[in-house]
């Protein structure tokens, strides 16, 4: 009863907190978002152990002796400045309208995307924790993209609402993660798109491909493969990048169509366009999430220590593998 008591306190101290935030941070000029991330982001590296730990071992894993120690613990110390202001920009972007959102973003390769025949226009846009990604969805609506994103939810049910809330001002959807890839081929299908963040993990058990991020195997979403295949709509990688003053410029990459292919090539070409940017500037992604949870039983490297080996993966990688050889013999 005591922990049921302690843990309703949390929620709403967290929501007080999200709620204050939201109220208090549109006020801010933009210098000052970006030094209150930058000190929030130090803090939260120095205090939260657990997190630190995991972002350390994630990077050791990642780019082993190619990092110092000393490089590593920076690189994570970045992760978490640049997380930090990625909230903090979400609570700003209040301010943010159709008339002046192009002071503070630049958009760059969205006009060739559109240039193409209608068959090859994007329909699913798709990006990684990398960067301001929260802004990523608004500069969609603000476009005039009517776009409907998956949004996780959040373990404090009271965040939920305002957390949707200034998610979709732009005119953005927002689609719960339960039974995502149907709501969203029904929307593709009615002519709106689907923003997709393709870097979590997800169970073998769920809708799954395994895919190779940085040497190492992991398990992600294939709900943009999906999608692409059963309505030939295009895919298109973006990504946020810091410019400085509290600006940011959204980079959209080479689009993705091929419907021959599998869904598991589909998800590597696309993760394959993040990771070159990612090696190049490892601080602005996340590196505190468990990207790596399920260890393959023949593994030639170090996994992080939190992998752990798991029947469920064994079986999703040979059914993915026999998928595999089946559409490579029937091309």
């Amino acid at each position: 009863m005591a922990g049921t008591r302690a843990k309703k306190l949390r929620y709403w101290l967290e929501w007080l907190g999200v709620t204050a935030g939201m109220a208090i941070v549109p006020l801010f000029p933009r210098s000052l978002c970006y030094a209150l991330g930058r000190a929030c982001g130090m803090l939260g590296y120095l205090f939260d152990t657990n997190g630190r730990r995991v972002a350390l071992a994630n990077i050791e894993a990642a780019f082993g002796p190619d990092l110092t120690d000393s490089e590593r613990r920076t690189v994570a110390c970045q992760s978490y400045q640049t997380f930090a202001t990625t909230l903090i920009d979400l609570f700003w972007s209040s301010r943010l309208t159709q008339e002046n959102y192009r002071r503070y973003v630049e958009i760059e390769g969205i006009e060739p995307a559109e240039r193409e025949p209608d068959q090859d226009r994007f329909g699913i846009a798709v990006s990684i924790h990398y960067g301001n990604f929260e802004w990523l969805p608004l500069v969609l609506g603000f476009l005039g993209y009517s776009a409907d994103i998956v949004a996780e939810r959040a373990k404090n049910p009271l965040l939920n609402p305002p957390m949707n809330q200034v998610r979709s001002r732009s005119g953005i959807g927002i689609v719960p993660r339960e039974r995502a890839i149907v709501r969203l081929f029904k929307k593709l299908r009615r002519g709106r798109r689907a923003a997709i963040l393709i870097d979590l993990n997800v169970r073998p058990t769920q809708p799954a491909v395994v895919i190779n991020c940085f040497g190492m195997e992991t398990c992600v979403t294939l709900a943009h493969a999906w999608l692409h295949q059963r309505t030939g709509t295009a895919i298109l990688p973006a990504h946020s990048e810091h410019l400085g003053g509290g600006r940011y410029r959204v980079i959209c990459h080479p689009k993705v169509h091929s419907q021959d292919a599998t869904a598991t090539e589909i998800a590597q070409r696309c993760w394959d366009s993040f990771e070159t940017l990612i090696r190049k500037n490892p601080g602005a992604w996340l590196w505190m999430y468990k990207h790596w949870r399920f260890q393959p039983k023949d593994a030639a490297r170090k996994y992080p220590f939190y992998a752990n080996i798991s029947p469920h993966f064994e079986k999703l990688k040979k059914r993915l593998h026999e998928a595999e050889l089946a559409g490579s013999t029937g091309r």
